[in-house]
């Protein structure tokens, strides 16, 4: 029954994406933008299109209800239409977090704060919204305040048509996330961390992670900028490259985390999400050091089993819980 809900919305975000980008001769990723600012804002006055072309689309705007439907519709529905639009013209950096992990990352954002009450929360690199939007629409009576930072602006404009369309409110920024952040200190860090190079070398020198000679590696940039913008005790969960920790420069990764985090776990995501083994991730979850901190007794290890087979997951959760039980 939700599928349907899903691909009904999907279906109107589609058609008025087809619609925009034919008339306005921008790319099917930048209409769909447009088309979540349409229904937003329920006008087509912000196109510059004869009255005649945009009939079709009044006459969608007649027909969608975005106030009743359910927000995580929306959200799979815009998820469906973005990797539509991805097939297009694929692009390294704007990959979706699979929603099976999204999903798992909210589980453990819930598991590591339990009880934590007002948070906020912040994704450097927020991308079209999806993974932020993931864990806000399962555990939005938690946080108070979420933040997200993108330098692709179109990537971020979907992200805000998203934002308000699920009604969720959310500081959107358009900047490298690697330049000064004005967020202040968050209860949490989400992020899928964008793997690769900083060509900024200039910018990489304000950083400790940064490379003795060459470029630095940007996922290490990321996660130490995270960690400057969490409050002590705050949690960090990342999507990690599973060659974090023998890549060149992990010497220096490695005496950050003793100086600066407590490692609470690093689960292996299954092989099957990833098309190339080169490309695999795991979830790696830090807690920014304080004076009220301590490490856990034993850090959780553990290889995640397939997501669809239920079993073996529900096996995984009950060894998780098991941890979590023991480590308070």
């Amino acid at each position: 029954m939700q599928n349907d809900h899903v691909g009904a919305v999907y279906e109107l975000l589609d058609e008025a994406a087809q619609m925009i980008a034919k008339e306005l001769q921008i790319s099917y990723i930048e209409a769909l933008a447009e088309a979540g600012e349409m229904y937003f804002l329920e006008t087509t006055d912000q196109f510059s299109i004869p009255a005649e072309k945009a009939e079709p689309l009044k006459a969608l705007l007649a027909k969608a209800e975005f106030n009743k439907y359910e927000h995580e519709w929306v959200r799979k529905a815009f998820q469906l239409a973005i990797l539509k639009g991805l097939k297009d013209k694929s692009h390294p950096n704007r990959q979706m977090t699979p929603d099976t992990i999204g999903l798992f990352i909210s589980y453990l954002v819930n598991k590591f704060t339990e009880g934590k009450k007002d948070m906020t929360i912040l994704d450097p690199a927020a991308g079209t919204g999806n993974l932020l939007l993931t864990v806000l629409n399962q555990q939005s009576e938690q946080i108070a305040k979420s933040y997200g930072i993108e330098i692709d602006d179109v990537l971020l404009k979907i992200a805000y048509a998203q934002a308000n369309l699920q009604e969720k409110e959310i500081e959107l920024f358009h900047q490298d996330s690697l330049e000064p952040v004005f967020v202040d200190p968050v209860d949490a860090v989400i992020c899928d961390l964008p793997v690769g190079f900083y060509p900024n070398d200039e910018g990489a020198k304000a950083y400790e992670l940064k490379a003795d000679e060459g470029h630095s590696f940007a996922h290490h940039l990321f996660i130490e900028q995270s960690v400057k913008h969490t409050k002590p005790g705050g949690y960090l969960f990342f999507m990690i490259p599973n060659h974090l920790f023998d890549s060149a420069q992990s010497d220096k990764l490695k005496r950050f985390f003793s100086e600066k985090v407590h490692l609470n776990a690093l689960l292996q995501l299954p092989q099957s999400l990833f098309k190339d083994e080169a490309h695999a991730k795991s979830i790696l979850v830090l807690q920014k050091q304080g004076d009220q901190t301590k490490p856990p007794k034993q850090m959780l290890l553990a290889n995640l089993p397939s997501f669809a087979n239920q079993p073996a997951m529900l096996e995984m959760m009950a060894k998780l819980d098991t941890w979590f039980q023991e480590e308070k």
